[in-house]
């Protein structure tokens, strides 16, 4: 486990992740398709917003249980916030927003069919 910082394109929404990365994943889902997105959860109190609560925008679509939060200046999804199947509050990092993150094997992560679901 180590911390992550991460942010939007533009640098208005800035957040640190606690994670290992272990659960790196993709989604074939129409958005998650079209974002390019590579997803690792973890738990709510892993994260914390540094800033732009303020800059960010809500996007909810087919079962409305995912907060999908967008930077209002630069379009960029780089977090999430939902729950588990227990209801334990999660959050849902973009690892292509993490600084210093390793780059992804897409081959190597787990795919999980959106699309189907």
């Amino acid at each position: 486990m180590r911390d992550y910082h991460g942010q939007c394109h533009c640098g208005a929404v800035r957040f640190t992740a606690r994670t290992d990365l272990s659960s790196m994943g993709d989604c074939n889902c129409s958005r998650c398709r079209r974002l390019g997105w590579v997803m690792q959860s973890l738990p709510a109190g892993d994260f914390t917003l540094r800033s732009g609560e303020d800059q960010l925008t809500l996007y909810h679509f087919n079962t409305d249980k995912i907060d999908h939060l967008f930077c209002r200046t630069c379009g960029i999804e780089s977090f999430a916030r939902g729950s588990d199947g227990q209801g334990n509050e999660m959050v849902m990092v973009n690892v292509n927003c993490l600084e210093d993150a390793p780059v992804v094997d897409r081959n190597a992560i787990k795919h999980w069919d959106g699309a189907n679901f």
